[in-house]
């Protein structure tokens, strides 16, 4: 089977990215990332995953139960001509059955073959879903 070439903008490769999570289809999921070894995963309170392999395994046992269901908003974006940084509140079902919300980090590069994911970063976020899409938090 072909790999279909995304050669899209970073936001289309987040937007084919999050498809491929809800749609439980490993092999799209993979095919946004970068061929180099130095990607990077981090699941909610996981460990840090380096590489294919590891990434692939990790998101093959979550999806070995279906979509995800992640409903991605509040996007912030920041980009070069190379890079392209995302965080975005990611809306989710918790176990209980109510709406929780997740915040993540996507990182692109521009390679020969378009832009692809070289990190994905998400951590369980705290308190209510923010109703501001530029909340100011220094740190």
């Amino acid at each position: 089977m072909k790999k279909k070439q995304l050669n899209g903008s970073a936001a289309e490769v987040e937007a084919a990215f999050y498809d491929a999570l809800n749609r439980a289809d490993i092999e799209a999921l993979m095919a946004l990332w970068s061929d180099e070894d130095e990607i990077v995963c981090i699941h909610p309170g996981g460990a840090r995953l380096i590489g294919h392999r590891a990434i692939r395994e990790s998101w093959t046992m979550i999806l070995e139960q279906g979509g995800l269901h992640i409903l991605p908003s509040q996007l912030h974006e920041t980009h070069t001509l190379m890079s392209s940084v995302h965080t975005v509140v990611e809306g989710v079902t918790a176990a209980s059955g109510e709406p929780a919300h997740l915040l993540a980090t996507n990182v692109y590069a521009k390679t020969p073959k378009g832009w692809r994911m070289v990190l994905h970063h998400v951590s369980v976020a705290p308190g209510p879903v923010p109703n501001e899409p530029h909340a100011q938090i220094l740190h």
